[in-house]
């Protein structure tokens, strides 16, 4: 990616995702460099989607934007994984289907921080907060209470079947910022998790303060399936901003320095 740049050309990128917001994981000798690309090709990367992303930096924000005071800033994604086709990701990044005593990559410690600290970093750094070090993570790991088959990976009787996690910006000991992933393998675990209130995924925004705020955004592709949209979407929140990336400041971008991004162009005629 720092190629391109250095050689004028404007990137968006969905990956890696920790350059969705760096600042705080990477070194400071990374960034400059990709600063000193922009300047040397005049031009701008910016790495987004939809999670790491819109569900949990513009959308969050934007919501703040109401708020009279503010306690706490929650991000959920709300999923069910069986139709999920990414076999190495199901079983060796989050373990599904592995013995419980195993550990997965993404379960290893600071990946979770490494992978979506820049959210909570990044709405943090947008209200102005000066979070404690290091950021909070908080891993609860389900065993399946049955044999279960997933579309990427068989998940036998005792191996893990679910996970939920929490990545959490504290000031002063106390959970200011949080993103939080409720992951199944199948709709009927963890009863007592949090479910969308209609379709198989959401991500949902939570502020506590004044006055209390909740919106829960999701998604399906024309088949109804939500994990064909959420490709979709993580390209096209990319793709449409284009146009503002080219026309940023060079170096690196984030959702803080860009403009209202929309759909123009797209409304079916005809």
């Amino acid at each position: 990616l720092i190629f391109f740049v250095e050689n004028g050309i404007n990137v968006v990128s969905s990956g890696p995702v920790v350059l969705q917001f760096p600042q705080g994981i990477l070194p400071d000798s990374l960034l400059e460099r990709i600063a000193a690309a922009g300047r040397t090709g005049g031009a701008s990367l910016h790495v987004n989607g939809i999670d790491p992303g819109f569900a949990n930096d513009v959308l969050p924000l934007s919501m703040t934007s109401l708020s009279q005071r503010i306690d706490e800033v929650r991000c959920q994604e709300i999923a069910d994984y069986s139709t999920y086709y990414q076999p190495v990701v199901m079983r060796d990044l989050f373990g599904f289907g592995q013995p419980m005593d195993t550990t997965p990559l993404l379960l290893s410690p600071g990946i979770l921080s490494m992978g979506w600290g820049s959210v909570v970093r990044q709405i943090a750094t947008g209200l102005g907060l000066s979070l404690d070090e290091p950021l909070v993570e908080r891993v609860q790991r389900v065993e399946a209470d049955r044999d279960y088959s997933t579309v990427s990976v068989e998940i036998p009787k005792g191996t893990m079947a679910a996970l939920r996690f929490e990545v959490a910006g504290q000031v002063d000991g106390v959970d200011r910022v949080v993103l939080e992933h409720y992951t199944r393998t199948h709709a009927d675990q963890c009863p007592d998790w949090p479910t969308p209130h209609e379709g198989d995924g959401c991500y949902r925004i939570a502020i506590s303060g004044e006055p209390e705020m909740t919106v829960e955004f999701g998604h399906h592709g024309e088949n109804g399936d939500h994990n064909v949209s959420g490709m979709i979407v993580t390209a096209m929140r990319l793709v449409n901003s284009v146009a503002a990336v080219v026309d940023a400041e060079p170096g690196l971008v984030t959702a803080l320095d860009l403009p209202l991004i929309t759909g123009r162009g797209l409304v079916t005629r005809g």
